[in-house]
């Protein structure tokens, strides 16, 4: 990292590869018209579907974005990202666009929003590989904080787009979601490089063939990557419980609905704007010292939001506190899968991908579970804890371990192709 230590924002932004500038601009087109698993629910219910069923939806689109990380895992190891991306997002385009016309047959409507949330999440780790492949390496964490702006940029600016198309037909939310998906694929289709960048034209210099059974052979074996992942597992279902809890704790407290919105609308900006700079100095630190300290400075927030029922400016400190965290351990801890060897990196980004949607389910389930049972400070409290914990393992987690200890392969199953 001694490049990047001493490289200012705009720097790095000046000297990013152009295939990187025409991928996060994709993404950011992308998230633009990300409405599907935001509006869902709204839409079904506005159209007149019960709130069970709804629900039923939701759950769906869940379970499909839980496969589609493992698909596009495979997909990239076997393709390419570039390939990757332009197939799945064909597909997502009109499958998102078939909502409104099915969504009188419930099994119709159940099976395109589940195939809708398996190909919308199957780009996310051809497009990780893709940046992790073009981004020079001492620029490589500032490339993944940079993807993280854009898709918060497209997730602040994508409700206001809903606020307006709503008001000309709800359909057209889904239509303008398909609309997005395609023109992804196209852009994938004329910018993105066709070939890998990583240079192994030579026989003799490509790297061995893994299996997929060898692949996560080495992965169960790696004790630092599986601290990682749980540590991931843990933080994703923190902040997916935290975002469904914290609107409902605001209202119970008996403040305004619009103090939730200044929070959305503060938290937004404080990471938009401060994310990269913040980025050029956590580089200077190993990321496993990041991975903790960021948890640490989260934890703090989840602590003050348990005193959200005393005054409200806790909930204004509170969230500017636990987005700092997220911006000091987040670039650091979603770059690391991408720090692997060629063999292995795809397969470790999907597991990546996947476990965070697993974590994305149950996060809203068990924290609107214990928020009922135990009130708001035991809510809190409980994500404080889970955050410490979560940090604590990044210590072990996402220290790097020698170069030939990341490509031993324990019992290499070298196969003659790509499984």
């Amino acid at each position: 990292m001694t490049g990047a230590t001493r490289t200012g924002v705009f720097a790095v932004l000046r000297s990013t590869p152009a295939p990187v500038r025409y991928l996060l601009g994709g993404v950011l087109v992308n998230q633009l018209g990300a409405f599907v698993q935001t509006f869902l629910i709204l839409y079904l219910t506005f159209r007149g579907t019960s709130v069970g069923f709804a629900g039923v939806c939701l759950a769906a689109y869940s379970v499909g974005a839980i496969f589609g990380a493992m698909l596009g895992g495979e997909l990239t190891h076997r393709f390419g990202g570039r390939a990757t991306i332009v197939t799945v997002m064909t597909c997502a385009a009109p499958l998102v666009a078939s909502i409104p016309l099915v969504r009188g047959t419930p099994w119709a409507l159940v099976t395109a929003v589940a195939l809708s949330g398996l190909a919308i999440q199957a780009y996310r780790p051809a497009a990780a590989v893709l940046l992790a492949e073009y981004m020079p390496e001492e620029h490589k964490v500032m490339g993944f904080s940079m993807m993280r702006i854009a898709l918060n940029i497209g997730a602040a600016v994508a409700p206001l787009i809903a606020a307006v198309v709503v008001q000309v037909n709800w359909d057209l939310l889904f239509w303008l979601d398909g609309m997005t998906a395609a023109l992804w694929a196209l852009l994938a289709f004329l910018l993105l490089p066709k070939g890998s960048k990583t240079p192994h034209e030579s026989t003799a210099d490509a790297p061995p063939v893994l299996s997929a059974r060898a692949v996560y052979g080495t992965m169960i074996r790696d004790t630092r990557f599986l601290c990682y992942l749980v540590a991931g597992l843990f933080g994703m279902m923190i902040y997916a419980g935290w975002v469904a809890v914290l609107p409902l704790n605001i209202v119970d407290a008996g403040y305004p609905v619009g103090l939730y919105s200044t929070v959305l609308v503060i938290s937004s900006v404080v990471l938009i704007t401060c994310e990269l700079k913040i980025t050029t100095y956590i580089v200077r630190i190993p990321k496993n010292l990041a991975g903790l300290f960021g948890n640490l400075v989260s934890a703090a927030g989840f602590a003050l939001y348990g005193l959200i029922a005393q005054h409200q400016f806790f909930v204004i400190a509170g969230a500017l506190l636990a987005v700092s965290g997220l911006m000091i351990h987040g670039p650091s801890t979603a770059s690391h899968p991408a720090t692997f060897p060629v063999e292995l990196r795809s397969r470790y980004i999907a597991t990546k991908e996947t476990l965070s949607g697993v974590a994305a389910t149950i996060g809203p389930v068990l924290g609107l579970f214990l928020w009922s049972e135990f009130g708001g400070p035991g809510f809190w409290g409980f994500c404080a804890v889970l955050s410490v914990i979560a940090g604590s393992m990044h210590i072990y987690g996402l220290k790097q371990p020698p170069v030939a200890e990341k490509v031993a392969e324990p019992e290499p199953e070298v196969v003659g192709e790509r499984p």
